[in-house]
């Protein structure tokens, strides 16, 4: 196969818009109703409640906004109404998902918690309950978790659940990345106490931006629509007795949503297509796809990744914003893989980088399954001996382009230029 720039950028995954968007978008123009509030809004909660399986979704200007209002609800659950001025979780710990984006935990920062994250496990690339169980037993005190499903493929949630409600903790899910993915027949969202879901520009249903907060609590949902609108309070003047927030969806963003929603199969099964041709493609290569359980759950496929055998890694050495690789027959690694790509003018990506490496949280406590609480400087596994696990999937991992309109003529390209990868001879 001659290989040649793709002539357009092949991008990581952009938005994939059907035409029903501007028909929406403009209803809000030719009604006036622009802000945040309108029928858009309504609609796409109704549709995103029937989708999903909750009673409520409150829509909001971003995941991460949904993110801060359910870990400030459950932490008000918890502990009680903060004062004016304090955090919610003021000195208190939360375990969260390690390999994922800061978004997951920054609002725990927000409110003044200290995350303790808890490492990953190979089957999911999710929260390892074994690890989770030891984190209890190390900080019998916390009681909050805050859970991503990684690339949208769900997590262990029936263990986790389980070990959070022997240990009286309330669960924030952060399904961000996985709408539309199940877990025994389930929607990922509807799993922890409060659950969260995002458009953001990337993401399998997008709004340019946006997010939506879950509960089947109409208190709960109330209260949320209440701090989202800097919490006025019910009076003929502007009244506030609680902290709020700038945070409703506006119904432009809504109507965009609204007409995306009923794409959401489409473009799992555009995705999951990609990730199966991928998985051919590879087949006689050293590596191997983002794993999910193919008994109980049912991803999205919103990024197709891959894993590079440890013993086919050619020599990548990282620093906090350069690295290095060098170049060995027979192997390769994510930097020369995400470097050769971009040569064609395609976007690839490494794995999330784990938050315990971050260099904004790396003096938080850090828990893996046999309880040790710091990165090892070398992850891989020798002899079956525990290690920082997620440091391994980032070490040898990456996401390649996972475009819902990338052509199978586009998609062989990008298979043919990683398998050259793995060889001698150089390609430009």
């Amino acid at each position: 196969m001659e290989l040649k720039p793709f002539e357009k950028k092949l991008y990581l995954s952009s938005p994939t818009t059907h035409g029903e968007e501007l028909k929406y978008i403009q209803e809000a123009f030719d009604t006036n109703w622009l802000s945040t509030v309108g029928a858009n809004i309504n609609e796409a909660e109704k549709l995103i409640c029937e989708k999903i399986g909750c009673k409520n979704a409150v829509g909001l200007s971003s995941g991460t906004a949904a993110l801060h209002l359910a870990i400030r609800l459950a932490a008000e659950k918890l502990y009680g109404q903060p004062k004016v001025g304090h955090g919610s979780l003021e000195g208190r710990r939360v375990f969260c998902s390690d390999m994922t984006f800061d978004a997951t935990v920054n609002p725990v920062a927000y409110e003044g918690g200290e995350a303790v994250f808890i490492d990953t496990e190979y089957d999911t690339w999710n929260m390892d309950p074994v690890a989770l169980e030891k984190a209890f037993e190390m900080y019998p005190d916390v009681k909050m978790l805050v859970i991503a499903h990684l690339y949208g493929t769900p997590g262990k949630v029936d263990e986790i659940r389980k070990i959070c409600d022997r240990n009286g903790a309330l669960i924030v899910e952060d399904a961000a990345e996985s709408l539309g993915a199940t877990y025994d027949g389930r929607q990922t969202g509807i799993f922890g106490d409060v659950g969260v879901i995002s458009f953001n520009g990337n993401k399998i249903i997008t709004g340019s931006s946006g997010g939506m907060l879950l509960t089947d609590s109409d208190e709960d949902a109330d209260k949320i629509r209440k701090w989202s609108t800097q919490s006025r309070e019910d009076a003929p003047w502007y009244q506030h007795e609680e902290l709020g927030f700038n945070y409703r969806m506006s119904n432009i963003i809504a109507g965009m949503i609204r007409g995306q929603i009923p794409h959401l199969d489409e473009h799992i099964a555009q995705k999951r297509a990609i990730y199966n041709r991928y998985r051919e493609g590879f087949k006689d290569l050293p590596v191997t796809m983002n794993p999910y359980d193919e008994v109980r759950s049912e991803p999205n496929f919103w990024l197709s990744c891959m894993l590079i055998d440890s013993d086919a890694m050619s020599r990548q050495v990282r620093g906090e914003r350069d690295v290095l690789y060098e170049k060995t027959p027979g192997k390769s690694c994510p930097t020369e893989i995400l470097d050769t790509i971009a040569k064609y003018n395609a976007e690839g990506r490494p794995i999330w980088k784990p938050m315990h490496m971050q260099p904004i949280y790396r003096m938080h406590a850090f828990v893996t399954r046999d309880g040790s609480g710091r990165a090892r400087s070398n992850a891989y596994i020798d002899e079956g001996a525990v290690s920082d696990i997620g440091m391994d999937i980032f070490d040898r991992g990456l996401c390649l382009p996972s475009d819902n309109k990338m052509t199978p003529d586009q998609q062989d390209m990008i298979i043919e230029i990683v398998k050259r990868c793995f060889v001698e001879h150089p390609m430009m």
